[in-house]
């Protein structure tokens, strides 16, 4: 890529720096300067073809943003999304990277597997892609021999995703492994046995959705068991992400690895997390967009089916605290994208990456008083510190030109019909939110652009 790239007249926005009026010059998908007005008033002068020129018309320039926790389903699961379908959804959610997890058909259990879901996304040319691996093979519990021939360069981190490690002394030998190698081990906190003890209850709340049209007619007498049935689920799901952080953070201290808590929901894991680090544990966190705009009981309850599930709002006024005040690293998308057939029959999660953004603005900008410096820190330049990605997540000269132009000030409703993703379900459908992605960059290329859109 030869062509000179300026952006001018845009507000640019990082972890460090929140300046109006500005410019920015990248070269070759690198930023090369932040040129100043009399330059800027030259170079728009200049008739060079190679010269590419954007005006932001005020718009937020910021890195593009880093999303530590996503499933893009390929190979194998495609009919949900695949490498190009997931890697659209990301570019036009304002994503340049996105760790995608393992539960793929077959797992995901070796570097060559990982590296050729890299290679996919990266011939698609939308995002950048970190594929993990598990902590077992094939979630057998028990085989983490592959672990040892894992370049951290390639795969920093590794996870059993939605399962977990039964075998206490497994886990902790693969954490051993994994701090040897310097390579996170990410955890989805949840004891399996209370899980399973949960999910008749599920069932039995789906089915009377189902039969009795309980979605339509709230105040019906089906609607009301169904609400108590997954009550009473995720009483159980959350004592179940509680005893398994525990644990995990536990594992963690003794083997000296560095542990990554997924998606936390809870007051209490939020709490065990910080003293953790206090003890000295190398621990960070994430917390998903969905966990801090809903509470339980305040969306359909077939949306309440996302592990792990929507909270209280006790826990979720803890989420938003944590990110606040810095105990939270990062966010994390869980986009978890899936058939129509599949989500009607209770499979959990929903397609959440293009709505991330406008989510976390919304709630943590517009109703919590965050800057948008901070939350820069949680989608850009944190992630891009976890793994290690040492040219991305802050507007800096030679960083890579990974960034995203938008408005924050924009609302816009939902439609899940628009999404770029092939899982066209979430509970924000009809949902107004602020702030809207206007173009991307990868490597100062222009990989969506809201001008180009059709609806």
């Amino acid at each position: 890529m030869n062509d000179t790239i300026l952006i001018y007249n845009a507000r640019l926005v990082d972890a460090t720096m929140d300046k109006k009026g500005f410019a920015i010059i990248i070269k070759n998908g690198k930023i090369d300067c932040f040129p100043n007005k009399q330059i800027v008033k030259e170079l728009l002068k200049n008739e060079n073809p190679e010269l590419k020129k954007i005006d932001a018309c005020g718009a937020v320039l910021m890195p593009s943003f880093i999303d530590t926790h996503a499933h893009f389903r390929d190979p194998g699961l495609t009919q949900k999304e695949d490498i190009v379908t997931g890697s659209r959804a990301a570019a036009k959610g304002g994503f340049g990277t996105v760790v995608l997890m393992p539960n793929t058909s077959p797992v995901c259990s070796s570097q060559k597997m990982a590296e050729e879901n890299n290679k996919k996304a990266k011939e698609a040319g939308w995002c950048n892609v970190i594929q993990s691996v598990s902590i077992t093979e094939n979630f057998d519990g028990k085989t983490i021999a592959h672990l040892k021939e894992l370049d951290p360069k390639v795969v920093p981190l590794i996870t059993e995703d939605g399962k977990e490690v039964m075998d206490s002394s497994i886990m902790l030998e693969a954490m051993k492994t994994a701090a040897a190698k310097k390579i996170i081990v990410s955890c989805h906190c949840e004891d399996p046995f209370l899980a399973a003890s949960a999910r008749p209850l599920r069932a039995e709340s789906l089915k009377l959705i189902h039969e009795n049209n309980a979605e339509a007619v709230a105040a019906n007498a089906a609607a009301k068991k169904a609400v108590a049935l997954l009550n009473q689920a995720d009483e159980i799901l959350a004592c179940a992400e509680d005893a398994a952080t525990d644990r995990n953070l536990r594992l963690a201290k003794t083997a000296g690895c560095h542990i990554h808590l997924c998606h936390v929901s809870t007051e209490h894991c939020v709490r065990a997390a910080e003293n953790a680090a206090k003890e000295g544990v190398n621990v960070t966190f994430e917390v998903t967009p969905h966990h801090i705009y809903f509470e339980s009981g305040k969306a359909p309850v077939i949306f309440n089916i996302v592990n792990p599930p929507l909270r209280k709002k006790d826990d979720r006024l803890a989420l938003i605290d944590a990110l606040k005040k810095g105990k939270a690293f990062c966010i994390g998308t869980d986009h978890a994208p899936h058939t129509a057939e599949d989500k009607k029959n209770g499979a959990p999660g929903f397609s959440g990456i293009e709505t991330a953004f406008a989510v976390c603005n919304t709630v943590l900008c517009r109703e919590n008083k965050m800057s948008l410096k901070n939350l820069s820190r949680l989608m850009s330049a944190n992630p891009a510190q976890l793994l290690g990605l040492k040219n991305k997540g802050m507007l800096k000269e030679g960083f890579d030109a990974d960034l995203v132009l938008l408005d924050a000030e924009k609302t816009w409703v939902v439609h899940e019909k628009n999404f770029a993703s092939k899982g066209k379900f979430t509970p924000l459908e009809g949902k107004k939110l602020t702030g809207k992605v206007l173009k991307t960059f990868l490597a100062g290329r222009i990989v969506y652009d809201e001008s180009n859109e059709q609806n």
